[in-house]
């Protein structure tokens, strides 16, 4: 979450006047994150989030987005719900920009992951999987294999090599690898498929008196494969301060998931290039974010090179075991 489109009262309390949530109490710009802009709202009706969509986003894949979460609460995941205006509209317009307002979940996302958050994470990762699957309309994924490339030049060369020497060439290097042995490329076996958060890092998981309380931002979810959203999880949720691995919060987060939704052994072999590819993707974003975050945003971009040492450890993992499970 960030903000690069600011808001004046008077244009926020007449796009509230759609709505049946009330009058304007307050609101403030959120500065975690870097994807769109998003406030806290506070009506004389309760705590909402206004979401204006500024940037990697479609605009025509909105309602999907909207839908999923909609989706979503309809099999019992805890998420952020869309609300309609009085014509029954989630998407509207607001200082130029596509805009929503979602319901606001109550708790907060961990700042110190600790063994306690992982297996619940682990399981809701999995009933969210599963309450995708009759969600049928599908949704590529943006930013899978095929968008990394791409990322990677659109950085620039010599703007890598002032982020760090030599990162450019190994980051070429390792996409070599990474991208001819993804699941399901030219002839690869292909694993089970649905509908994936694609972004479930911590600050999007909120808990509450010690319980996972719900996931908030779909704005990355996609269909792929469901262990690629694990892989997505190891990295963000695995590693810690000093960059180590953690394979106890590895083996609780996997037993979570295998509580609801046992992996193949299709999977599980697949785990170290699907976590390599995972933390390919986010490097290279906080790559270009790094490098082209506008001046003056309110926005905290976050350090690629943190990701480089998850990307080293993952090319060097040969199967499942080197995730403890």
């Amino acid at each position: 979450m960030a903000v690069y489109t600011e808001i004046s009262d008077e244009a926020l309390s007449g796009f509230l006047e759609s709505f049946d949530i009330g009058t304007l109490v307050s609101f403030r710009g959120i500065a975690e994150g870097v994807e769109n802009s998003n406030f806290q709202l506070r009506t004389s009706t309760g705590d909402f989030i206004l979401t204006l969509y500024e940037k990697r986003v479609n605009v025509q894949e909105l309602p999907w987005f909207l839908g999923f979460m909609q989706h979503l609460a309809s099999q019992g995941v805890t998420c952020p719900q869309p609300v309609a205006d009085r014509q029954g509209q989630t998407l509207r317009t607001l200082a130029d920009r596509p805009a929503a307002i979602t319901t606001f979940l109550p708790g907060v996302w961990p700042r110190e992951v600790r063994l306690e958050h992982c297996r619940p994470l682990g399981r809701a990762l999995a009933q969210l999987h599963l309450a995708g699957q009759s969600y049928t309309q599908e949704r590529a994924n943006s930013l899978g294999p095929q968008a990394w490339g791409p990322l990677l030049a659109a950085c620039q060369q010599e703007r890598v090599e002032a982020v760090q020497p030599g990162l450019q060439a190994e980051l070429a290097a390792a996409l070599a690898h990474i991208v001819p042995a993804w699941p399901g490329h030219e002839g690869n076996a292909a694993l089970p498929r649905g509908q994936i958060h694609a972004d479930l890092f911590p600050d999007n998981v909120f808990f509450l008196d010690h319980e996972l309380s719900g996931l908030i931002d779909f704005y990355f979810a996609c269909t792929d494969f469901l262990a690629y959203d694990i892989a997505i999880c190891l990295n963000a949720w695995c590693f810690d301060a000093d960059g180590t691995f953690n394979a106890e919060f590895s083996r609780h987060l996997v037993q979570g998931y295998e509580d609801v939704r046992p992996l193949t052994e299709a999977e599980r072999h697949a785990m170290p290039v699907l976590a390599q590819g995972a933390a390919m993707r986010f490097l290279l974003t906080r790559l270009y974010d790094w490098i082209n975050t506008p001046a003056g945003a309110l926005v905290t971009p976050k350090n690629p090179l943190e990701y480089l040492p998850r990307l080293r450890f993952h090319c060097a993992v040969e199967d499942g075991r080197g995730y403890g499970f």
